[in-house]
C-alpha cells in the first residue's frame, strides 16, 4: 500500500492572520448586543466574535446618551471606527434624523449593513474606509453627533480630531464624543472645543466634547439677504 502524503501550503503571513477585517472560517462565534433605548430598545444586533474588537458596553452608553439626551432626535450622526455600530444604532433607535458608520473592515461594514436591515432602517449609510482617508475628503454634510472610538494606541484620534475641524464635518455646535486608552490623561483639540464631561471606567477614558464655532454659512446668508 502507497504512504499518501497530505500536500503542505504555506503558512498565512502574520499579518493577515491577526488583522480584524481577514476572512474568518465558517462557524465564528458571534457575539450580541442589546439596544438599550429609544424604538428599539430590548432588540438586539449580532456580529462576528472578532479578536480586538471593543464594542462600548451598556454602562457607558446609558451615561453617553443621557448627556447628549436633548441633542439627538433629529441630529445627523457619524460612527467612526463604528465597530458594530451600536452607538450609530443607539442614535437612531432615539430618533436622530440620519447615521453613518465608517469603518476599514468589510466585514464590520458588511455586519452593520445587515443588521440595519433586520431592523428595517433606512437612514444609516456605510462606508468602508479607514478614518483618516475618510475624512480627508470633501464632507457629505456638517454632522451635529461624532462618534469616535479607534483602536487603542494607534495614534489615530488626534488626525482625525484636526480632520474633522480643518475639512468642515461638524456643525457649528456639534458634539463630539471619544473614547481612549484610560493613561490618555489629555487631547489637544481646537480652541472652538469645550470639554463639556468626561469619565473612566476600568481602562477606558471616555470624553465629550461641544464646538462652539461661528455658523459661517448662515453668517453669509445673513449678509446676503441684507445687500
Amino acid at each position: 500500500m502507497k504512504n499518501r502524503r497530505s500536500k503542505s501550503h504555506p503558512p498565512k503571513p502574520e499579518g493577515q492572520r491577526a488583522h480584524r477585517s481577514a476572512r474568518r472560517p465558517a462557524g465564528t462565534p458571534t457575539s450580541s448586543l442589546r439596544i438599550i433605548g429609544g424604538q428599539y430598545r430590548g432588540r438586539r444586533i449580532n456580529f462576528p466574535d472578532w479578536d480586538g474588537l471593543r464594542p462600548t458596553p451598556d454602562r457607558i452608553r446609558e451615561t453617553l446618551f443621557n448627556w447628549l439626551s436633548f441633542d439627538i432626535e433629529g441630529s445627523t450622526c457619524m460612527d467612526l471606527c463604528a465597530g458594530t455600530g451600536i452607538l450609530a444604532f443607539e442614535a437612531l433607535s432615539r430618533r436622530a434624523q440620519y447615521a453613518k458608520a465608517i469603518d476599514q473592515s468589510r466585514d464590520s461594514i458588511l455586519s452593520i449593513q445587515k443588521n440595519s436591515e433586520l431592523l428595517s432602517i433606512k437612514n444609516l449609510d456605510c462606508a468602508n474606509n479607514a478614518i483618516e482617508s475618510y475624512l480627508s475628503t470633501h464632507p457629505d454634510r456638517r454632522y451635529n453627533v461624532v462618534f469616535m472610538d479607534p483602536p487603542f494606541r494607534k495614534g489615530m484620534v488626534i488626525p482625525a480630531i484636526n480632520l474633522l475641524e480643518e475639512k468642515g464635518w461638524l456643525a457649528a455646535d456639534a458634539w463630539v464624543y471619544i473614547e481612549t486608552e484610560a493613561e490618555l490623561n489629555a487631547l489637544c483639540t481646537p480652541d472652538t472645543w469645550t470639554l463639556h464631561r468626561e469619565k473612566t471606567a476600568g481602562q477606558v477614558r471616555y470624553r465629550l466634547y461641544r464646538r462652539q464655532a461661528p455658523d459661517l454659512e448662515a453668517s453669509v446668508s445673513s449678509e446676503t439677504a441684507s445687500e
